[in-house]
């Protein structure tokens, strides 16, 4: 008797329509793993996709200069005062600005809070053309001008407004800052590139020498440079910052810290992927056992199949075909459920859903490979299953 494929996946996909129940806890076990697996590389590609796309926004080109440990001396490094204007003059560099902290200074939401609660926010000098190199955005009200730096007025960090629960009232309120009232003019955004920012307090440079003795010189200067010159600049930035000191003057990229956490997203990643791997080959223990279980139960079928003249190799690609369809089964609803996930998550993080189609095929191929390794025992043991002996069984 001559069996044809497709009559082949009939007779399996009947065989699983038996036990629907069953069928679907197998199922179910394949398809957590498959969208463990699915839904860990999808996330992980969509948070890089997000990186990616903050990167191409703020560009890789923003080096930071700022003292380092000093050598010859126990004071404290610091930077020149003239170090902005002497960095500006690097051909290469395209934009070039700074900040200075006021270490004395602390920030209150008003004047009756204790000295000791902070909210670890710094108090920072600021440049009228700091928002363009460090790629910063206004979330509510204005940046410092020529007038407002002069006087005391003030922009917080996202950070900084919510510990000082300015977010919630809105700008124009006052804060008790070094001393003084200073009142907020506006608040930034989050600043990817240069995150200290988020937990500062700016105030105009003019303001902070007048009100907050502060000394004048930067603790960190930011700056642009071409992208196709930005290694030689960096050679020449401690330098060109404090020509007495160059080895007290730390030059490092922003960007850097960024994909290197891409590097350890990456390594997560894998480990994700290899507890997936666990669940996948537990789902695939459930197959084979449902697959036993299904042969001991229909030895009576086997046997009458075979008395009509199914060969050892029909019974044998029936139970197999069963084992694979099993699997997809698992395998395709797992796909589903890791994209699910992967765009429910994706969506909440504000990242862009990407689930790569190599993940989706890949896992797909892999319920295959355990669809056939789990059905391969029992069918090979239905398959020797001799007509008398199946008929017999109790």
């Amino acid at each position: 008797m001559r069996l044809y494929p497709a009559d082949t996946i009939r007779v399996g996909a009947a065989g699983l329509r038996t036990r629907p129940l069953r069928v679907v806890l197998s199922a179910l076990g394949i398809a957590i793993g498959i969208a463990a697996m699915v839904s860990v590389v999808g996330i992980s590609t969509s948070s890089r996709a997000d990186l990616d796309r903050i990167l191409a926004r703020l560009g890789t080109n923003l080096l930071t200069v700022a003292p380092g440990v000093p050598i010859f001396s126990a004071e404290p490094a610091r930077l020149p005062t003239e170090a902005v204007t002497m960095i500006a003059r690097i051909g290469p560099v395209t934009s070039v600005t700074a900040v200075g902290d006021i270490p004395e200074a602390r920030v209150y939401r008003n004047d009756h809070v204790p000295s000791g609660q902070t909210g670890a926010i710094a108090v920072l000098a600021a440049r009228l053309d700091l928002l363009g190199p460090v790629g910063a955005r206004m979330a509510d009200g204005v940046w410092l001008n020529e007038a407002t730096a002069q006087y005391p007025a003030v922009v917080l960090g996202a950070a900084a407004a919510d510990r000082l629960g300015v977010a919630e009232s809105g700008i124009r309120v006052q804060v008790w800052l070094g001393g003084e009232w200073f009142t907020v003019i506006g608040i930034l955004d989050p600043v990817p590139l240069v995150p200290e920012l988020d937990s500062a307090a700016l105030v105009g440079w003019p303001a902070a020498q007048r009100y907050l003795d502060f000394d004048g010189h930067p603790t960190t200067v930011y700056c642009r440079a071409d992208e196709d010159q930005i290694d030689q600049v960096r050679s020449v930035l401690a330098a060109t910052a404090n020509p007495e000191a160059p080895l007290e003057v730390d030059v490092s990229r922003p960007s850097d810290a960024l994909t290197a956490k891409r590097a350890t997203d990456r390594t997560f990643t894998a480990l994700l992927l290899g507890l997936g791997a666990v669940a996948l080959v537990v789902g695939g223990v459930g197959v084979a056992n449902t697959m036993v279980i299904s042969v001991l139960e229909r030895r009576a079928e086997i046997g009458l199949r075979r008395t009509l003249g199914a060969t050892r190799g029909q019974i044998r690609s029936q139970f197999l075909v069963e084992s694979l369809l099993l699997s997809a089964l698992g395998g395709a609803g797992g796909v589903l459920l890791g994209i699910a996930v992967t765009a429910t998550y994706a969506t909440t993080q504000g990242w862009p859903t990407v689930v790569p189609a190599p993940a989706m095929a890949a896992g797909l191929a892999a319920t295959l490979v355990i669809g056939s390794v789990a059905g391969l025992y029992p069918a090979v043991r239905a398959a020797r299953l001799s007509p008398a002996e199946a008929l017999t069984a109790p």
